[in-house]
């Protein structure tokens, strides 16, 4: 639908102010305020208020419904309609040639309040002109009047598919006026109208007053003849006594052709002076409507292709957007693919597609995505539409790269025996949130990264058992992913021990406790000696734990060792520990 301008000016032409295409069709209520037709030296009797019925059908429902409320004066611009407040949205002027009076117009969508009353009674009220109209004023030369009209669009799935456009503006005669009706879309002319909402017609001035659609004047007798088109009628009711204002709807099914998309209204006056608010014309207009619009973008990280999802819809349309219609897409405005519909689309329906594109050579970062649909990739279309002005859309885009980690530094962890270790993964999350913000998982194979399967999942407390072990990190932010690698190494730590031994038994302190050593250094060699120097034990990976026995020299054998303070030296036979390690124990039993 198109939107509606706003206009505060005088004199303002009459334009489109909205479309409809479907199932629609129009209809006017309103009433005059003049209680007689206006004359010379008028008594000046006018009301502030009136009232008129709505009937539609029980199976019509209201789309749109706009008041416009005139007089003579500069303007009353809030009124009450069914004793609710409204406020005009856009006004409108105009004056006779070389005359100081005045007339205006006001305008408000009360769509709301019509849908929410439906059928019934309608009073406008608070519309009171008395401030402006005096006998010294409008009253002395017939001027004097004032009205309200509801033009009402209504859909009803029963009614042919129709085009509802709706004018307006205010523009006036005598002489003559001219208005170029265009947005029109004739497929049909059975059954098309056109309807009027116009001010200060005269029954009694019959002077040349004709109203032509192309060239051919049109009449509604009894009650419009074609020689006094304004007369103070409403061709809905049939009611002769609507004073100075026209309701009039005309049947002009043999003045429109099929494949106008225009329409001129003559309107000719040889002394009244005639007011047009309001036109409204139905046509028999099946076309359909095609838009487009980008859902998503995605340029697979990185990649020189670009994966572009979109909908092809046909909203505001009276028929069937055919299958096969081509879409053509752009970047930079060079032509990248034509892709087309897979199937017809429905009124009111849309359809959902995608296609995949190369990016051009030399094209930088962010670029223009075009997608223009009815087009054949030259610019040309095959579909004839309501609206042939909304076919393109775009959309900026940045190209996506994938995430760049600086160098992991590799783990390391001390050996707990035979090359295992324990790591806390979550190191690496913490360095990697320096560089991105995304998901994080940690895999021990390339393919279960890349299938995200078996996921780690204990971080703080990761066993490798091998040495190097590589972990596998997989980065995804839900635009972008990439998976890199880190190695787990573990390394023998120097060794602690704990010189006390306490031979009792009692489960506490019972052998020499030396953390970091056994299956560790797996060829160390440990060797006891008491205080005056002489060897009483040696060990190593495949020994037990000294546990007071002497293993050489005199007490060998199944006696403890005496009570007392001895020196012991590691000898660990590892490269990174040349030197032995020294120190004192003390033994009990």
């Amino acid at each position: 639908m198109l939107a509606s301008k706003s206009i505060s000016s005088s004199a303002q032409d009459v334009n489109l102010l909205s479309q409809y295409n479907g199932h629609y069709d129009f209809t006017f209520i309103g009433n005059t305020l003049n209680v007689r037709e206006n004359g010379a030296n008028d008594p000046c009797e006018i009301l502030t208020s009136s009232s008129a019925n709505l009937n539609l059908n029980a199976q019509d429902t209201v789309q749109s419904a706009y008041l416009y409320w005139a007089g003579s004066g500069t303007g009353v611009f809030e009124v009450k309609l069914n004793g609710q407040t409204i406020v005009s949205e856009r006004t409108f002027g105009v004056s006779p040639p070389a005359a100081t009076n005045h007339f205006f117009s006001a305008f408000a969508d009360v769509t709301t309040l019509v849908q929410n009353t439906g059928n019934g009674l309608y009073t406008l009220s608070d519309l009171d002109l008395s401030p402006f109209i005096s006998p010294t004023q409008y009253c002395f030369n017939g001027t004097n009047f004032g009205g309200w009209a509801l033009v009402i669009v209504y859909k009803n799935t029963s009614l042919p598919l129709n085009q509802i456009n709706i004018y307006d503006g205010l523009q006036s005669v005598p002489e003559i006026l001219s208005i170029n009706l265009t947005n029109l879309n004739v497929i049909d002319n059975l059954g098309a109208k056109i309807g009027f909402v116009a001010w200060e017609g005269d029954r009694n001035i019959a002077v040349n007053e004709t109203l032509s659609i192309n060239g051919n004047p049109i009449s509604n007798p009894p009650l419009n003849p074609v020689n006094n088109a304004f007369n103070g009628s409403n061709s809905i009711t049939g009611q002769s006594n609507l004073y100075n204002m026209d309701l009039d709807i005309y049947e002009i099914q043999n003045n429109i052709q099929v494949g106008d998309d225009s329409a001129l209204i003559t309107l000719t006056s040889g002394q009244d002076f005639v007011m047009i608010n309001c036109v409204v014309t139905k046509l028999n207009s099946q076309l359909p409507d095609a838009t487009v619009a980008i859902d998503n973008l995605n340029n697979f990280c990185g990649s020189e292709k670009l994966k572009i999802d979109y909908i092809v819809s046909n909203i505001n349309s009276t028929d069937f957007l055919a299958a096969d219609t081509k879409i053509a897409i752009y970047i930079n405005d060079q032509l990248v693919s034509v892709t087309q519909t897979t199937a017809a689309i429905a009124i009111g329906e849309s359809q959902i597609g995608s296609a995949i594109v190369d990016i051009p050579t030399g094209i930088s970062s962010p670029f223009a995505v075009k997608i223009v649909v009815d087009d054949n990739g030259q610019g040309v279309g095959a579909v004839t539409e309501t609206d042939e002005e909304n076919n393109e859309f775009f959309q900026e885009f940045s190209l996506t790269l994938p995430p760049v980690i600086g160098e992991l530094s590799n783990l390391i962890s001390c050996n707990i025996g035979f090359g295992k270790a324990i790591f806390n993964l979550e190191q690496i999350r913490e360095i990697v949130a320096e560089y991105y913000t995304g998901n994080l998982s940690f895999y021990t194979s390339l393919e279960d990264a890349q299938n995200q399967i078996n996921m780690i999942g204990n971080l703080t407390n990761f066993t490798s058992e091998i040495s190097p072990q590589q972990i596998y990190v997989r980065f995804d932010d839900e635009i972008c992913e990439s998976i890199f690698s880190f190695l787990l190494q573990s390394k023998n730590c120097p060794p602690t021990v704990y010189n006390y031994v306490s031979a009792n038994g009692d489960g506490l302190n019972d052998t020499l406790v030396i953390d970091g050593l056994r299956d560790v250094f797996l060829n160390f060699e440990l060797q006891i000696y008491n205080r005056w120097g002489t060897l009483v034990w040696v060990g190593n990976n495949n020994a037990i734990n000294f546990d007071g026995f002497a293993n050489r020299g005199i007490l060998t054998g199944n006696k403890t060792l005496p009570d007392g303070t001895y020196y012991y030296v590691l000898n660990l036979n590892d490269k990174d520990y040349t030197e032995p390690l020294t120190g004192f124990l003390y033994f009990t039993q």
